[in-house]
This record gives structure tokens, C-alpha cells and sequence, in this order.
């Protein structure tokens, strides 16, 4: 008996016998609960991302118009300060040219100023002219300082940019090792779970009724962050492209979109509406009746049709 416990227990050490348990099969529940929580936090880095982009669009705008407002500015002061130096030279002639060359040696507009107040001649200068000069370079530093804080946010924005696209990247790379490790039929049904019967028809009205056949048009398309059509969405880009079919702008940002439009209670709730979920606001989709939404949900599920309350509801707005 001491003979054959030995042996077993050499043929355990060379490793003939396994000496741990094989890997436990991932469980699809706990597999559901991770992707569903990386798909949302995917969309929200991708619906900050959007309005980072708005954002960003409106920081270039001001910035330019600041720039201009600013070389305006400069062309003003450049056209006081020769003013001025031309009524110094006017003061200095009985002294001679000499004389105004070392008073007058700088081009910078704030040491040329600073040169003017110890100047001998000072005194005899017109004063509305010098407080003319005065006023402007105050105007063109503040004009400067806004320029350099607008550049400051462009800066920061344009990082804030970079880091929410690595999270959607980050994000969607886990989900789908997640998803990889289950079997095709696992897959499919973690997938396919809380889709609801497509209609043959919504009932809506008006310039609704445009948006909401577009939208339901896209039902089964793909679902990219950060894309509105022609085959593929996300959340807010799918909204945006169907009210635009009905002639009414909307931002490419489910919170952006959430400000546009008048707020419409659940029970007043009409095919064409857009409902908002999640706080802060971070996915959108389309009211069709009958307690259903269209939307482009997530990279696994694509465009579909859902329950108006499958997710954490916020509130509704009614474009145009």
C-alpha cells in the first residue's frame, strides 16, 4: 500500500496528474453585469467626447474672433503711439533730431509709455493724446489676456479629447475579451437580451413622423461611437439624423440635446419625442408609443427597439 501511495504521488510531482483545477467557464451573468457596465462607461467617455467637440468647434470660433479683435486693436495703438511720437518730435525740434533719438527708443508699446512719463517735454504734451495712448494699450492687453485664456481652454479641451477617446478604446477592447470568452450561443444570448418586437408601424405626425421613419429605418444598423450614418451610430448621432430629416437641427450630444427642445413629462409622451437616460445625462433615443423606444443602444446590440424604462430614465424633450 506504502508502494502504490508513492507512486501516485511521483507521477503527481513529474506532472502526469493534473495538480490545480481546470479554468472555471466564465459565468454569463457575471459576464453580462461587466460588458453592460463597459458599454455604459464607453458611451459616457463618447457622449463627453461629443460635446467636447462642441465645445471645442465654439473655443476656435471665439478664439479667431478674439485674434482679429485683437490685431485691430494693435493697428489702433500702432496709430496713436506714431501720434505721439510725431507730437514729441514737434516738442524736441528746437533741441534737434539727437535729442528725440534718445528719448524715443523703444517699440514696445509698454516701455514706450513708460518712456513717455519720464520725458522732460511730458508736461508740455497734450494730455488727451497720452491718455488716448493709455486707453488703448489697456484695451489691447485685456484683448491679449482673452486670446492666451481661449488658446488655455483649446489646449485643455483638445487634451480632454485625447484622454475620453483612450477610455472608449480602453473600454470597448475589454468588452470584447469578455464577450470572446464565451461560447457563440452565450454570446447571442447575452447580446440579444431586452430587445423588444420591432412594429410594423408608428403613428406618428408632423414633421415627427419624418424623424421617426428614419430612425426606425436604421434599426439592425451597427452602432460606432461617435458616428451619425449612413450605417452606423451612436446614441445621439441616430437623434440628430432623424429630426434632421424633419428640417430641425440638434447637436451631436445626448446632454447638449437634452437643452434644446421643450421638456415633456413621461405621461405626455408622443411618437418622435426623445427620452434621455442615466445621470449625468449620457444616452438618448427616440419615443415611438406603446411604452418603446428606438436607439442605438451599444457596439453589441447595434440599433434597436427597447422599453422606454429598460434603462435609468431621466426626462424627454420634444424638438422643433
Amino acid at each position: 500500500m506504502k508502494t502504490v501511495v508513492a507512486i501516485l504521488a511521483l507521477v503527481a510531482a513529474v506532472g502526469f496528474l493534473p495538480s490545480s483545477p481546470a479554468q472555471a467557464k466564465p459565468d454569463i451573468g457575471d459576464v453580462q453585469a461587466r460588458v453592460d457596465r463597459l458599454y455604459h462607461e464607453a458611451e459616457q467617455a463618447s457622449e463627453r467626447y461629443n460635446s467636447a467637440k462642441l465645445e471645442l468647434a465654439e473655443l476656435n470660433k471665439d478664439l479667431g474672433s478674439l485674434k482679429a479683435d485683437q490685431s485691430r486693436q494693435d493697428d489702433r495703438l500702432s496709430l496713436v503711439q506714431e501720434q505721439v511720437k510725431d507730437s514729441v518730435i514737434r516738442q524736441y525740434e528746437g533741441q534737434g533730431l539727437s535729442a528725440v533719438g534718445q528719448v524715443i527708443v523703444s517699440d514696445d508699446p509698454a516701455a514706450f509709455l513708460g518712456q513717455l512719463s519720464t520725458m522732460s517735454a511730458y508736461n508740455d504734451l497734450q494730455g488727451q493724446m497720452f491718455d488716448s495712448y493709455a486707453t488703448e494699450l489697456k484695451a489691447l492687453d485685456i484683448r491679449r489676456r482673452a486670446t492666451e485664456q481661449r488658446a488655455a481652454d483649446v489646449a485643455a479641451t483638445e487634451k480632454q479629447l485625447a484622454a475620453d477617446k483612450a477610455t472608449i478604446d480602453k473600454k470597448l477592447a475589454e468588452a470584447k475579451s469578455l464577450l470572446g470568452d464565451l461560447k457563440a450561443a452565450e454570446r447571442q444570448q447575452l447580446l440579444s437580451r431586452g430587445s423588444v418586437r420591432v412594429p410594423s408601424s408608428v403613428p406618428a405626425s408632423g414633421r415627427a413622423a419624418a424623424a421617426v421613419q428614419y430612425a426606425m429605418a436604421q434599426v439592425g444598423n451597427a452602432y460606432v461611437y461617435g458616428a451619425a450614418g449612413p450605417s452606423a451610430f451612436d446614441c445621439s448621432g441616430l437623434t440628430m439624423m432623424a429630426w434632421a430629416q424633419a428640417g430641425v437641427a440638434l447637436p451631436h450630444s445626448s446632454s447638449a440635446q437634452y437643452s434644446t427642445g421643450a421638456h415633456i413629462a413621461a405621461s405626455d409622451l408622443r411618437p418622435g419625442d426623445l427620452v434621455f437616460y442615466y445621470s449625468p445625462i449620457s444616452h438618448v433615443g427616440m419615443y415611438i408609443g406603446n411604452g418603446m423606444i428606438v436607439n442605438a443602444l451599444n457596439p453589441g446590440a447595434g440599433v434597436r427597439v427597447s422599453s422606454l424604462y429598460s434603462m435609468p430614465y431621466v426626462g424627454a424633450v420634444r424638438p422643433g
